[in-house]
């Protein structure tokens, strides 16, 4: 049986900025909301109410696909006003600070501000700055709280637990902030948390937090419940941390001979976006413990959880959101 939050919480905080600050009850408070919002995009009318009369606004400073998308999907279908805006295409270029924007923006009327910027503390610094919400959609090398959010929803979903299960986090765990929130959100209820990696992309200190490393991923293969493959991120690197890709995909890519020696139960998660045939095979990736398609889906019901949680605030309980038609 899933893990439910304790009786009695609430929901009072007016961003969500990443799972560090957050205590175990929020986290299961928001993966609760979610499971009460994940029926909607099975609806012919895919819409719910929830924050109607609502302006959100997705800032967007780096480039993104899904996340973008997630975003958008999940305040249209709550009945927000979403409005999405591009560093590079703002006055950003014109030498307006990230203070400046934000507060010009919040200006025009918004409540929610959802913020992906390439430096690390961005979406904080905006925190203070407004009034309106802010959700940090990535911030630098620091968090991404609501793909870590997806991420353990999926994990729940499909196993009925996250306490007790093994969990890996295998490639570039020093430049990801993917890896930083799900340690954080992990642990916090109750998982195992591996990090697996060459030395050069695991980061010292790990094991003081409570996370086994391994600089083998042959010698875990048959004790995780879940791995998580990272993407290698060339842009948050420099050069030189590993000798070829072609050297990196041999010893750590997720490969059918690996997959051969894993638990039959274990799933495959992957953040995107995937370089098939460098961290993840392309039969893995499709193949029947995937559930990389899952995150997808369930990302959309994550961030409705959390786009209404911070829009109205405090919150009602968590089965009140599937009473929202």
């Amino acid at each position: 049986m899933a893990e439910t939050g304790r009786e009695g919480t609430t929901w009072t905080r007016k961003d969500l900025l990443g799972l560090e600050d957050l205590s175990r009850e929020e986290i299961l408070y928001i993966l609760d909301a979610a499971e009460g919002f994940s029926e909607v995009s099975t609806r012919s009318i895919k819409k719910v109410p929830a924050l109607r009369g609502k302006v959100i606004v997705n800032l967007f400073f780096e480039a993104s696909t899904r996340t973008r998308i997630s975003f958008e999907l999940a305040g249209t279908r709550l009945s927000a006003d979403v409005i999405n805006f591009s560093g590079a295409t703002s006055s950003a270029v014109k030498g307006e600070t990230l203070n400046d924007t934000a507060r010009n923006i919040e200006a025009m009327g918004v409540d929610i501000l959802v913020v992906r910027h390439p430096c690390s503390g961005a979406a904080l610094q905006i925190s203070r700055l407004v009034s309106a919400s802010v959700v940090n959609a990535g911030d630098g090398s620091h968090e991404h709280p609501t793909q870590a959010l997806l991420d353990i929803f999926t994990i729940r979903r499909r196993l009925g637990r996250v306490e007790g299960l093994k969990v890996a986090i295998v490639g570039d765990v020093a430049h990801s902030r993917v890896a930083r929130s799900n340690i954080w959100g992990l642990q916090k209820l109750g998982a195992e948390v591996y990090a697996v990696g060459p030395p050069t992309l695991v980061p010292r200190g790990l094991a003081k937090l409570g996370v086994k490393v391994s600089h083998h991923l042959d010698e875990v293969l048959h004790e995780v419940d879940v791995f998580n493959m990272l993407r290698i991120q060339t842009e948050r690197q420099d050069e030189g941390l590993f000798p070829t890709i072609r050297e990196y995909s041999r010893l750590f890519g997720l490969n059918r001979q690996r997959m051969r020696r894993v638990k039959p139960e274990a799933l495959v998660l992957h953040p995107g976006p995937i370089n098939r045939g460098v961290e993840i095979m392309p039969d893995v990736a499709d193949g029947p413990q995937s559930v990389i398609l899952n995150q997808v889906t369930n990302g959309l019901a994550v961030r409705m959880a959390v786009l209404y949680l911070v829009g109205t605030r405090p919150a009602a309980s968590p089965a009140a959101a599937e009473g929202l038609a």
